[in-house]
């Protein structure tokens, strides 16, 4: 289980997750992935505005200073 807006790498997949709500796997409305991730950090602000991101959408992710 992840918190919604953790910066995750998805070591299976070789990308990032960003989990933001419930997911197939979860249980009782929580953050669950489905293999193992390492986590790389947490987003600034809130999790719930990546709903509006559409399949294929470009994203650029930065190091907050």
């Amino acid at each position: 289980m992840v918190h919604p807006g953790t910066v995750c790498f998805w070591v299976e997949g070789s990308s990032l997750a960003i989990p933001f709500g419930p997911t197939p796997v979860s249980k009782a409305g929580e953050c669950r992935l489905v293999s193992r991730v390492n986590i790389l950090g947490k987003l600034e602000g809130d999790p719930n505005l990546l709903k509006s991101v559409r399949e294929g959408e470009r994203m650029r992710v930065e190091l907050a200073g």
